[in-house]
């Protein structure tokens, strides 16, 4: 069983607290440590490959971040942070952590075929999968 994440991007990803959402934002500009990354990408079971894709990273950047036990850009950590809380909201919809990163890597209709991962790379894509994610919770087909 591996470690402890240091921190717990699940539960901080989803909080509607003020002072816990400025500690995230703090987080954010200082660069989210790969070891963190590294450790949410063991606890899901992706590769380091479907890690590059989901927050579009080249592949040979994240491997140099991994080998350099760097951090992630701004940018880089506000995608990580997309994906990690929309799997969050896939988890609680769907009820199990397979079922979402199942969910998140499957084309979907009500998305215009695309997956779920490809489309959090842009806030008006995050919307639309919490959207989606929304009406699966109020039963309306999706």
């Amino acid at each position: 069983m591996s470690k402890a994440v240091t921190f717990d991007w699940f539960t901080e990803a989803r909080s509607e607290d003020v002072p816990r959402q400025l500690r995230l934002i703090e987080r954010l500009r200082a660069g989210v440590p790969f070891k963190e990354l590294a450790q949410v990408i063991e606890r899901l079971g992706l590769s380091q490959d479907e890690a590059a894709q989901v927050l579009h990273i080249p592949a040979r950047t994240l491997a140099r971040r991994k080998e350099n036990a760097s951090r992630l850009a701004q940018g880089e950590g506000e995608r990580f942070l997309r994906f990690v809380k929309l799997l969050s909201l896939a988890h609680d919809t769907l009820g199990s952590m397979a079922a979402a990163k199942a969910w998140m890597g499957r084309e979907n209709r009500a998305l215009g075929g695309a997956t779920p991962m490809s489309l959090l790379d842009t806030d008006i894509g995050t919307r639309a999968v919490e959207d989606v994610l929304g009406r699966i919770e109020y039963g309306i087909h999706s």
